[in-house]
């Protein structure tokens, strides 16, 4: 399904672009604007490997396309060194919430970690503040186009660092000003949720939800020590919890699985598991079926009733927009629009929002879906 110049793509005679969606996974620092850093390199003088915006664009592709998500994760050097200042984060986040709204997004979440953005002096409180500001600004702007949006922060611990309980206790601060729920960043393989042990027994004991990595460059333990010591309710890609179903037999169309107790307790749970195909294909989180879209078992998991939903993890390094990720989805596994919106259903169920606000998004994505 070809996408058209300005980011769209047709299905079934229907705008994919201008079809309601949701945003669960999705990096600040790692969809900003590549004109953008450049300009804010420029006024701090931090070194850019290009001056072109194209050019850059192209650079970013070619690094995250590395098969490994420690090559992958360098990227970021460059997109968290220009987002530093107040001016900087707010600006990105501004820009952040455009882009989200001019994709057709109308419910977003936004993870950052703001540990990473203290370089310049700036506070825990004073980064968050600053993209709060950016997150309003950018659904001002998009009211005044039109568009109705929502974005709120997933603020991110490393996972690698020592500073959980810290982020944890700044996330809920925020609770209620702009934050809706906690999530931990970083290398997986090596650093499970139990590490943070103590920050997720404070989440819970604040009832502040979370959403785990898990399942993206670690195996089984890792998904199943986001469940257990991280409390998950949903799963930061966990495209790997494949890994416990046991295709027994084909014929046909018709395929026989046996489950595994950890898939079988996530998919009757409905814990939802924020794919990113594009962006799993670079990192090699799914090299143990394939190297292409179609290997991906994302067809498989929506098959045998998980909740899957679709992401684009970041924009900026694996070039892409929810619209693609879709129609890509589309045109590999021949999916049709109840596909798509099921998808979207299931992302706004699992939105960190009240219930209420829930089945009003639900009721607005069936809207779109059904005009």
């Amino acid at each position: 399904m070809p996408i058209d110049q300005h980011g769209d793509a047709i299905l079934d005679g229907v705008s994919l672009r201008s079809l309601p969606k949701v945003s669960l996974h999705d990096h600040l620092d790692g969809g900003v604007r590549p004109a953008t850093i450049i300009e804010l390199a420029d006024a701090i003088g931090f070194d850019v490997p290009e001056s072109d915006p194209d050019d850059l664009a192209d650079w970013f592709a070619d690094k995250s396309d590395s098969g490994s998500l420690v090559e992958y994760l360098k990227t970021f050097d460059l997109t968290i060194g220009v987002m530093q200042t107040r001016e900087g984060l707010t600006r990105v986040a501004r820009e952040f919430v455009e882009d989200l709204a001019a994709d057709g997004v109308i419910y977003g979440e936004v993870r950052w970690a703001p540990e990473q953005h203290l370089g310049r002096g700036l506070s825990l409180d004073e980064v968050v503040a600053a993209v709060q500001e950016g997150i309003e600004e950018g659904e001002d702007a998009a009211e005044s186009r039109g568009h109705d949006i929502r974005v709120g922060q997933l603020i991110s611990a490393m996972r690698h660092s020592d500073r959980s309980l810290e982020i944890a206790r700044l996330a809920v601060d925020w609770r209620n000003r702009g934050a809706v729920g906690f999530d931990i960043a970083g290398p997986e393989d090596g650093f499970p949720p139990s590490r943070l042990r103590e920050a997720f027994d404070y989440l819970a004991s604040e009832f502040f939800p979370a959403t785990v990595h898990a399942g993206e460059a670690a195996g089984l333990d890792s998904i199943r020590s986001a469940l257990i010591d991280g409390r998950a309710l949903r799963l930061g890609h966990g495209v790997r919890l494949a890994e416990d179903l046991e295709v027994v037999s084909r014929a046909g169309e018709e395929v026989l699985v046996q489950f595994g107790d950890l898939a079988r307790w996530v998919r009757d749970r409905e814990i939802p598991l924020e794919l990113s195909p594009s962006s799993n294909l670079q990192t090699g989180a799914i090299e143990r079926w394939g190297t292409t879209l179609e290997d991906h078992p994302f067809d498989l998991l929506y098959q045998l009733g998980f909740a899957v939903t679709v992401n684009v993890d970041n924009r900026t390094m694996s070039r892409t927009s929810l619209t693609r990720e879709l129609a890509l989805l589309a045109e590999t596994f021949e999916y049709g629009l109840d596909d798509l919106e099921a998808f979207q259903l299931n992302a706004a169920a699992g939105a960190f929002l009240p219930v209420e606000e829930r089945e009003e998004l639900i009721d607005l994505i069936a809207d779109g879906f059904d005009a």
